[in-house]
């Protein structure tokens, strides 16, 4: 066989392994959870170049919703969307344990404010106390983006894992000893669907809905 020849054979063959290498290694399977968040507020962004827009755990179904959404508000971002997302479930989540209604009401319509509330009053009636921390960052999903009127609507599915210390009522402690907490931990999956104003001078996003979700 001239040598030529084996060159060209050599290079066919290796063409077809790192293509099939790439295909093995190359590509995520499911849905993949995004890096930490760092904004405080869930803001609706600056236009990004399309490459940017595409974002870890996006997949194209959500980006065609997304598109459709930034048709109508070129501003929206689904990357910081979604980073924006997560640290506001995380401030509303420890702010209902707290009961902290003043960090709950620029983040929550009333309708959501007053459920929110009703379940803070019932917990301060028992007399309880909660603190609660996340064993590892929330898993963000957005599952929907879309204009609906004068209304941007997005839709997150949350995955978390949570433990909560629940102190009793002062009453049921031992005398001379400390009250015992109970601790409780779970998973929690979610949907919950963040609303604001197409065109609206504030750019922040509130929560509008929260139903159960599969895990």
């Amino acid at each position: 066989m001239p040598v030529e020849f084996s060159i060209v054979i050599f290079a066919v063959i290796a063409a077809i392994v790192l293509f099939q290498l790439y295909n093995v290694l190359g590509k995520k399977v499911g849905r993949q959870p995004e890096d930490g968040a760092k904004a405080p507020v869930l803001p609706a962004g600056a236009a990004v170049p399309e490459p940017a827009a595409r974002a870890p755990g996006l997949d194209a179904a959500t980006l065609a919703a997304a598109a459709s959404l930034r048709a109508r508000d070129p501003a929206f971002d689904p990357a910081k969307f979604i980073e924006g997302a997560r640290q506001a479930y995380e401030t509303i989540v420890r702010g209902y344990a707290a009961g902290d209604r003043a960090a709950l009401k620029p983040l929550l319509t009333p309708t959501v404010l007053e459920s929110f509330e009703a379940g803070i009053t019932a917990r301060e009636t028992r007399g309880e106390t909660e603190q609660v921390e996340f064993l590892q960052p929330p898993r963000a999903d957005l599952e929907l983006a879309s204009a609906e009127g004068d209304r941007a609507v997005a839709k997150v599915r949350f995955l978390a894992e949570l433990r909560s210390r629940i102190l009793p009522p002062a009453e049921e402690a031992t005398p001379g000893a400390p009250a015992e907490p109970r601790i409780e931990e779970r998973r929690t999956a979610e949907h919950w669907t963040f609303e604001r104003s197409l065109g609206a001078s504030d750019p922040n996003w509130v929560l509008a809905r929260v139903e159960p979700a599969n895990a």
